[in-house]
C-alpha cells in the first residue's frame, strides 16, 4: 500500500487504486476533511496554497483548489513555491489555513498534502486525528452554488520571504558580500530554483545552478544525502566555489558541501547554524529530535544554555522550542527553525544564517566543520510489512537491554556506552527507520546492524 493518511498529512503515489494509491478520488475526498475541519475551526475561510516541482503537482493543485472552493473556501494559490513560504504567506495573510503539496525527499511518483492551521504551522496531533476522523465518518457537506469560494493567484510571496530573511538582525549582508561566495545549488528540477539563486544573489553571491530547470524530473535521489550528491561535488571542486548547497524538492531541508567537494554533513546544518545564533544571543535553550546527533547538546552547553530532545517530526519540535523557550531548534535531516522569523523548517533562512557564520569566522568552510564535535551517525531503514507487530518487537527489545538508557517518547531509542541506536516508524513511508550515532562510523553501524538482527530474529 502506497497511501498514507496520518496526523501528518495524506501522502502517496499517484495512480492505481483508490485507497491504496493517491488517486483523484482521495485527493478529494483528504481535502474535503481538511476543508470542514478548518471551518469548524473558526480562524477565517482563506487557504493558501503552494507546491514544489512535481510532475503531479499541477494536476493535484487544480484537485485541491477546485475542492476547498467547492467547501466555500476561498483560495490564494501561491503556485510554484516552497514550504516554509507557504508557511510565511498563511500568517502574512491572516488566512485560516494552508496545504503544501509536496512530497518531500520522496521520489517523483509521490505527492503529499502536507496541512498547515492559522498560524503557518503543521497541525497537532489532536488536529490530525480530528480530521482523520472526520474522513472516516464522512458526510461532508459542500457549499450551495452562491456560497462557493473564491480564487486568486499570488506569486510575489517568494520575494517577500526572502526579504524577510534579509532584515533578520543575525543575518550579516554586509559580511557575506564582502566575501563574495561563489556557491554552487543544486535545485534537484524543483523550486529550490526560485529561491535560492535570489536570496544568494541579495546576498552578493556568484551563483552556479545545477538542476535548475523546474521538471519534477529528479535528475537523482531527491533526498540530499551523500550518496546521491556525487553531481553537486564534481561541480563544487570543478568551479573552485567555496561552498556547494543541496536542498529537497520543497526547500526546508538543507544540506551544505565542503569548498574539497566532502559533504559538511546534514547533521551538522544546524550544529553550525546554532553555533552562531548562539554565540550571538549569550546562550539560550535548543532542540532537535531524538534522532538527533548529540553534536547539538555539546555546543549549547559551551554557551551554557539548555538542550532539549524532542518526538521526531516538525510539529513536534516546534511544541517542544516553544515550551523551553528555544532561541533556535530544528531536526539533523537539515531542517532549520529559526523562531524569530516562523516556527517552521526553513532552508533560506539557514542558508542566511550559515553564510553569515562563514563570512565572520573567515575560515574555509571544511576548516569550520573541524571545529565542531565529530560523531558518525548510521541511517538505514528496515520494509515495514502490515503483518510486523512493532509493540511485541519494542517491548522484547526493552526487555532484552533492560540494563540500558530507554527511551519510549517516539519509538526506541537505546542508549549504550559505546553510542546509540534509535528505532521507529516513518510517518511518511512504509518503513522502519533504524538510526545509530558512536565516535566511529563502524561501532555506529554495527550497533544498528545488531538491532536489525535482533528485529529479524523477532518477526
Amino acid at each position: 500500500m502506497t497511501l498514507i493518511k496520518s496526523i501528518s498529512g495524506f501522502r502517496g503515489t499517484i495512480g492505481g487504486t483508490v485507497g491504496q494509491n493517491l488517486t483523484p478520488q482521495d485527493i478529494v475526498e483528504s481535502t474535503a476533511a481538511y476543508g470542514a475541519w478548518v471551518l469548524a475551526q473558526g480562524k477565517g475561510k482563506s487557504i493558501v496554497i503552494g507546491r514544489d516541482g512535481r510532475i503531479s503537482g499541477e494536476l493535484v493543485s487544480q484537485l485541491v483548489c477546485s475542492t476547498l472552493r467547492a467547501m466555500g473556501l476561498d483560495v490564494i494559490d501561491l503556485g510554484l513555491s516552497t514550504t516554509p513560504t507557504v508557511e510565511m504567506a498563511v500568517v502574512m495573510e491572516q488566512a485560516a489555513g494552508g496545504i503544501i503539496l509536496t512530497a518531500s525527499h520522496n521520489p517523483k511518483e509521490w505527492n503529499a498534502l502536507k496541512l498547515l492551521n492559522h498560524k503557518g504551522e503543521f497541525i497537532s496531533a489532536a488536529d490530525g486525528a480530528a480530521l482523520l476522523q472526520l474522513l472516516e465518518d464522512g458526510g461532508i457537506t459542500y457549499a450551495t452554488v452562491d456560497q462557493l469560494g473564491g480564487y486568486k493567484t499570488d506569486d510575489t510571496y517568494i520575494t517577500k520571504h526572502i526579504q524577510a530573511i534579509l532584515d533578520l538582525p543575525l543575518v550579516d549582508v554586509a559580511a557575506i558580500k564582502a566575501k563574495g561566495f561563489k556557491v554552487v545549488i543544486d535545485a534537484i528540477n524543483s523550486t529550490g530554483a526560485l529561491s535560492v539563486p535570489p536570496l544568494l544573489e541579495a546576498l552578493g553571491c556568484t551563483v552556479v545552478v545545477i538542476n535548475g530547470e523546474i521538471t519534477g524530473n529528479f535528475a537523482h535521489n531527491p533526498e540530499p544525502l551523500k550518496n546521491h550528491l556525487s553531481q553537486l561535488s564534481s561541480e563544487v571542486r570543478m568551479q573552485k566555489a567555496h561552498l556547494g548547497i543541496a536542498v529537497d524538492p520543497d526547500v526546508d531541508r538543507l544540506v551544505f558541501m565542503c569548498e574539497d567537494g566532502e559533504l559538511f554533513g546534514e547533521e551538522y546544518t544546524l550544529v553550525a547554524v546554532a553555533d552562531y545564533v548562539l554565540s550571538k544571543r549569550g546562550g539560550g535553550n535548543t532542540v532537535s529530535n531524538l534522532s538527533s546527533t548529540r553534536a547539538l547538546r555539546d555546543v549549547t552547553q559551551k554557551y551554557g544554555g539548555t538542550y532539549y530532545a524532542s518526538a521526531v517530526g516538525e510539529v513536534n519540535v516546534v511544541e517542544k522550542m516553544k515550551a523551553v523557550n528555544a532561541v533556535i531548534g530544528g531536526e539533523g535531516n537539515g531542517g532549520i527553525i529559526v523562531p524569530e522569523l516562523h516556527y517552521g523548517r526553513d532552508a533560506l533562512a539557514g542558508i542566511a544564517l550559515f553564510l553569515s557564520h562563514l563570512a565572520q569566522v573567515g575560515k574555509q568552510i571544511s576548516t569550520l566543520r573541524g571545529t565542531y564535535p565529530d560523531y558518525q551517525m548510521a541511517k538505514t531503514k528496515l520494509d515495514r510489512s502490515e503483518d510486523i507487530d512493532l509493540n511485541k518487537i519494542f517491548t522484547a527489545l526493552q526487555e532484552k537491554y533492560r540494563n540500558e538508557k530507554i527511551n519510549t517518547e517516539d519509538g526506541l531509542k537505546i542508549d549504550f556506552e559505546e553510542g546509540w541506536v534509535h528505532l521507529r516508524p516513518s510517518n511518511t513511508e512504509p518503513i522502519i527507520r533504524v538510526y545509530s550515532e558512536s565516535n566511529s562510523m563502524v561501532i555506529a553501524e554495527n550497533l544498528a546492524k545488531k538491532i536489525i538482527s535482533d528485529i529479524q530474529s523477532l518477526r
